[in-house]
């Protein structure tokens, strides 16, 4: 038997054509952990109003990240649609930042070893050092940077010998989206360990970036703190995609009511 059959997921939500997963913090980390104690390979995601966007836009795009095992609501725009939707239980988002120091947390318990993929050089390297001043057992076998393309054939399997080789359990994904979940749905059945895309995480962990204050990410004002800090890369994401979701989303509310 497949071992992801032996595993049980969250239902899920359509949110303008995302299947969301109805999932807060504790059952999503006890998922992942169940599925990396079996080395499972499952694919896990951060999806915030961006991603949904590129999926609504792209439906290549679309069918991976709907391939995923996980799409957990990362921003509160995604929470508050699912509650639209009919998940009132569901209290806080699932942050990727915040749920990969809580996998953290939980390896370091279950003594699963942990891989990270992605970012630059110095950012693995601080991020790195943190986690371990963070969590001294932590077992990390491995840190790869990304490229910032495709691989080649030749390089994708030295990748996969890698990760597998390594032991990991956990993998965590730090490419940005949607390149991290393109590679994930990719290395579904290929790589042996729970892959988790982390957005941001990776840079906010090491101390690249800073994050929002606490009471702007509760009440959804995170994307202005960011497009404050990263303007010229950030404004269209937050100044169209997000009223764009507002107006889309209203319209799946009004054509599934009517």
């Amino acid at each position: 038997m497949d071992k992801r059959e032996e595993l049980e997921f969250p239902r899920r939500l359509n949110v303008l054509g995302a299947n969301v997963s109805r999932v807060d913090y504790e059952s999503a980390v006890k998922i992942i952990m169940s599925a990396a104690k079996k080395r499972a390979s499952i694919g896990v995601t951060a999806l915030a109003v961006h991603g949904v966007m590129e999926g609504y836009f792209n439906k290549e795009f679309l069918g991976q990240l709907n391939s995923l095992h996980m799409l957990n609501p990362d921003g509160q725009p995604v929470r508050w649609a699912l509650n639209f939707l009919g998940a009132k239980e569901l209290k806080d988002r699932v942050y990727g930042p915040t749920l990969m120091l809580k996998i953290c947390e939980s390896a370091e318990r279950e003594k699963l070893p942990i891989y990270i993929y992605g970012s630059r050089e110095i950012v693995l390297k601080n991020l790195v050092d943190n986690l371990k001043a963070k969590y001294p057992d932590l077992i990390i076998v491995g840190a790869q940077a990304d490229r910032f393309r495709d691989a080649t054939t030749e390089e994708d399997v030295t990748d996969i010998a890698a990760v597998n080789n390594s032991g990991a359990r956990i993998v965590f994904v730090g490419r940005g989206c949607p390149r991290q979940e393109k590679w994930i749905a990719q290395h579904i059945g290929t790589i042996n360990a729970v892959m988790i895309g982390v957005g941001a995480a990776f840079d906010f962990h090491a101390g690249i970036l800073k994050q929002a204050p606490k009471f702007m990410q509760d009440h959804g004002l995170e994307w202005i703190y960011r497009l404050l800090k990263e303007p010229t890369r950030l404004w269209k994401r937050y100044l169209i995609l997000n009223p764009l979701f507002v107006i889309l989303f209203t319209a799946q509310l009004i054509k599934r009511k009517f």
